[in-house]
């Protein structure tokens, strides 16, 4: 059975044989916001007390795909201004809650962002990471990212317990592009909150509903 063709016409329609790769990104929390930084601090020193366990590092990811001599960074990130088509944005979700996500201050972006950039990529944790070098994974990240579940950034919608975030995008890419997820993590004393519901949402994935979700939404 030949590999899922991508659905977006910039992606490049690659032979298996192209050079092509899957790289993993761990970048601190908040990392260039310190308002943000801080925050994660207080929240995970709040967690360890209530699971008796000791506080760990957190950490968001972020991906970069390389296919056939293209390149491009897949990230989810608050909506900003300007075009969507400037950040290769190809999906949309409300943050906190659906009602708030009316609003553009409470929305945020999925990018598959051709020739993009990773926000304080130098402050990367461990280095790259790369977690495939076949050009069938890396043609299925790409083709899965629009089809990603727009669920409430910051909720536990999908019951899994624990709430949506980026990482639950890296993970959910991750595992439906049928990556080794035992052989994926965050670095070593760190914690990447969302991980779990990604792995989770993706275990429960409707393949046949997949061509009928839009590329925004």
């Amino acid at each position: 059975m030949p590999p899922p063709t991508p659905t977006a016409p910039d992606v490049v329609s690659a032979q298996v044989s192209l050079p092509a790769d899957v790289t993993l990104y761990w970048l601190p929390l908040g990392a260039g916001g310190h308002c943000i930084r801080l925050n994660g601090r207080i929240f995970e020193t709040l967690q360890a007390r209530h699971q008796h366990r000791p506080g760990r590092d957190l950490y968001h990811s972020a991906l970069q795909v390389r296919l056939g001599g293209q390149r491009f960074v897949i990230e989810m990130t608050p909506v900003l201004g300007g075009h969507t088509t400037d950040r290769g944005v190809v999906r949309e979700g409300p943050v906190g809650s659906r009602i708030l996500g009316r609003s553009p201050l409470f929305r945020y972006e999925i990018r598959r962002w051709r020739d993009g950039t990773i926000p304080d990529l130098a402050e990367a944790v461990a280095g790259p990471h790369v977690v495939s070098a076949d050009a069938t994974r890396a043609r299925e990240v790409l083709r899965l990212t629009p089809l990603v579940p727009a669920l409430v950034w910051g909720r536990d919608e999908a019951r899994t317990g624990e709430m949506w975030n980026s990482n639950s995008l890296t993970a959910w890419l991750l595992a439906g592009s049928g990556h080794r997820m035992e052989t994926i993590g965050p670095p070593a004393h760190g914690r990447a909150p969302g991980w779990q519901a990604g792995l989770a949402v993706a275990a429960r994935r409707d393949v046949s509903q997949e061509h009928r979700v839009t590329s925004c939404g």
